[in-house]
């Protein structure tokens, strides 16, 4: 049977099991776009090719399913440079496909030719540029099997205008072997076995659990452990919901911007057990006295985090739900002791907390605790980057994994709003909320024309402090107060989201945030609300850049 290169595509994605698609058309796409035509498959057109590579970023995490898009040569292909980065950073399975120039016009500048196989080298766990369509269901079949075995992350494919169009025998391929790819699963038994020994041995275990446990789907997994041996388990920002935080052995985030309780028994404990972490700097601080009286075990799938950031006394190389699995075999029930009551007289001592002061100005930090208590906590929650995306990370309580989706590696302002678009096509029956700074959502505010046009109930709660608030914070503590180019406008958000054929609020009183919240989840538009918040609020605690962690601002 003759297939085109196109018709092979979307054939094999169906047996991928792809369901949607998120992208832009454009010449170098148009036969495979022609092809789409007649399948079956979802179509979301953005508006804007970064806008797709993020709502495949936000519906692969909110689903574990792969999350694909599609972009032309040339320019369409280079604007999904920054959410490759961006999922390559924080290990989310996705695939990419790129149009490109005919065969004939590789490197002779042909209009809309970009070199993206290289450009991308560094930011994809792989790419592929196809160069006989009786390659591509082999490719295809392969860029997935990468993307989403081992540690997940973003392969790129991309292919010529000629060989989508090119017609040939269309054979199915085979069982996918990949030489010097494979990915290591089980623990090595003398190394779990070591490891749960020296659990048994510790007087004062903290779990330190990671994005790696919600890609494992490992946390019930983690869950047993913790309560096994009785240990406090603290996540990071991409760990967010992989531990239940109503749990009375939840400490919450570490690090940088996470809670002082969390932060003092890292420095005190015994025994670090890391899970699908990778130890950045966010969490150590300074390095040298990051958890300096613990042996560090290390559990995680890349081989290359082991040892690449902080020393490690036990590595163990695995499927974080497989070895989990391991160790629970080999552990015995621990009682609660001395550690235990310590930790808790710091969870008492040192909660998250912010001043009302006199109650006229909206807090940021009420808001994020608002829609947790609207939502009854079931929402799933989208954020941008800045100070936006630390107080709903502090101050939402994530109970399940996959509800908390946010850049965390890279930092990506204008990730959220699209990535909420992708959760909530990946989870339709599921309340979705973007968490947003005035200054973030405006980097990808265009996307707002697709949840219309696609009916998506997306809810968008602009925390609106007039300032890119993050930066002007570390102006203030360490710049003079010398606010260089923080102060931002905004568009009338109301008026912005009735042009688009949206819904649109504004809270100016702490009064008005639960009226317009539950109003929102309400609607069966998308949602803008526009708080107006204090302007100067800091997030805190804080560690000061190069700082030790038990030495946090307050």
């Amino acid at each position: 049977m003759k297939l085109s290169g196109a018709q092979i595509l979307i054939k094999s994605l169906i047996e991928e099991g792809v369901d949607t698609i998120f992208g832009y058309p454009g010449g170098a796409v148009l036969p495979i776009y022609d092809a789409l035509y007649d399948s079956d498959l979802r179509h979301i057109l953005t508006r804007h090719e970064q806008g797709a590579i993020h709502a495949a970023d936000g519906y692969a995490r909110a689903t574990g399913r792969p999350g694909v898009c599609i972009a032309t040569s040339g320019p369409g292909a280079t604007n999904l440079v920054t959410g490759l980065a961006n999922a390559y950073m924080d290990s989310v399975p996705l695939v990419a496909f790129t149009g490109q120039v005919v065969r004939s016009m590789l490197g002779r500048d042909a209009f809309q030719e970009a070199d993206i196989t290289g450009i991308t080298q560094p930011i994809t766990k792989h790419n592929y540029l196809v160069k006989d369509a009786a390659d591509m269901a082999e490719i295809v079949h392969k860029a997935f099997h990468i993307a989403t075995t081992g540690r997940p992350g973003p392969v790129l494919v991309d292919i010529p205008k000629d060989v989508s169009a090119e017609e040939v025998d269309y054979t199915k391929p085979g069982p996918i072997s990949l030489r010097g790819y494979k990915p290591t699963v089980k623990g090595n038994i003398a190394a779990v076995n070591r490891a749960a020994k020296a659990i048994m041995q510790s007087e004062r275990p903290v779990i330190y659990a990671g994005g790696g446990v919600i890609n494992a789907s490992a946390s019930e997994e983690l869950k047993k452990l913790a309560e096994l041996i009785v240990a406090p388990v603290t996540t990071t920002l991409m760990g967010l919901g992989a531990f239940p935080e109503d749990h009375p052995l939840s400490l919450g985030m570490l690090g940088m911007h996470g809670t002082k309780a969390a932060n003092y028994a890292v420095c005190d404990c015994d025994l670090l057990i890391a899970i699908g972490a990778r130890f950045d700097d966010r969490v150590t601080g300074k390095v040298e006295s990051f958890a300096p009286e613990a042996k560090i075990i290390h559990i995680d799938v890349d081989p290359a985090e082991i040892g690449k950031n902080v020393r490690v006394d036990f590595p163990i190389v695995g499927d974080v739900k497989v070895v989990l699995n391991q160790l629970l075999e080999r552990l015995e029930k621990k009682l609660p002791g001395a550690w235990q009551d310590k930790v808790k007289q710091w969870k008492k001592e040192y909660p998250l907390r912010y001043d009302l002061k006199d109650g006229k100005a909206i807090k940021p930090q009420h808001v994020a605790k608002k829609i947790h208590e609207v939502t009854e906590g079931k929402a799933i929650i989208a954020t941008e980057v800045g100070q936006n995306q630390m107080w709903a990370a502090q101050f939402y309580t994530y109970t399940r994994p996959r509800s908390f989706i946010s850049s965390g590696g890279l930092g990506t302002m204008g990730y959220g709003f699209p990535a909420a678009i992708g959760a909530q096509v990946g989870c339709p029956n599921d309340i979705v909320f973007d968490i947003a700074g005035d200054g973030s959502i405006q980097m990808n505010i265009q996307e707002l024309a697709t949840a219309v046009y696609y009916e998506l109930p997306v809810n968008v709660a602009i925390l609106n402090n007039g300032y890119l608030g993050m930066v002007r914070q570390w102006q203030e503590l360490f710049y003079n107060r010398r606010y260089s180019h923080t102060p931002i406008t905004a568009p009338d958000f109301v008026k912005l989201a009735e042009a688009y054929d949206a819904e649109g609020y504004r809270a100016e009183k702490p009064e008005d945030v639960e009226p317009v919240l539950k109003q929102a989840i309400e609607s069966s538009k998308p949602v803008l609300i526009d708080f107006i918040v204090e302007p100067e609020e800091n997030v805190m605690p804080m560690v000061p850049p190069g700082g030790e962690i038990k030495n946090m601002l307050d």
